[in-house]
């Protein structure tokens, strides 16, 4: 688990990290816009760097702020709707989502990886043995049944 806190001077070497990730989670403070209005480059950056089936999920963290919101929970959902990414809203100080945050994105992630190699052992089943002979007895295979005739 890589954490870059979103901050600009890990931009450079971040993009090297989304090659192998087969997960992210894209966290925003809800009440600081500025973290929600920059997660569009962020996401851009995983998309064009990371995985094409990288799950990807859009966590609203602070939620025990709710008081001092300036992001609404639906304007989390709207962007993950669009984005096709997961959502959920967190609260690190209670306790709250975290860890069903993390199980979420795991379970995911091995849904689609168990499908890959499901997809993977029946290609290789229909695939013919590569350097393998196949030898065909035209003379066997096109005579006719004649045991029974006279």
């Amino acid at each position: 688990i890589w954490d870059t806190a979103g901050q600009e001077r890990f931009r450079a070497i971040t993009s090297s990290y989304y090659r192998g990730a087969l997960g992210a989670l894209l966290v925003y403070d809800i009440t600081r816009r500025s973290t929600f209005s920059n997660l569009m480059k962020w996401l851009q950056e995983m998309r064009e760097f990371g995985n094409d089936d990288m799950v990807i999920m859009l966590i609203g963290n602070k939620s025990d702020r709710h008081h001092m919101r300036e992001v609404s929970e639906d304007e989390g959902w709207k962007l993950a709707e669009r984005e096709r990414l997961y959502f959920v809203e967190t609260s690190a100080l209670e306790n709250k989502n975290v860890e069903e945050a993390f199980v979420q994105m795991v379970t995911r992630i091995h849904e689609i990886t168990s499908q890959k190699t499901l997809d993977s052992k029946l290609n290789e089943a229909r695939k013919p043995n590569v350097g393998q002979i196949l030898l065909v007895d035209e003379v066997t295979a096109t005579k006719k049944e004649t045991c029974c005739l006279k």
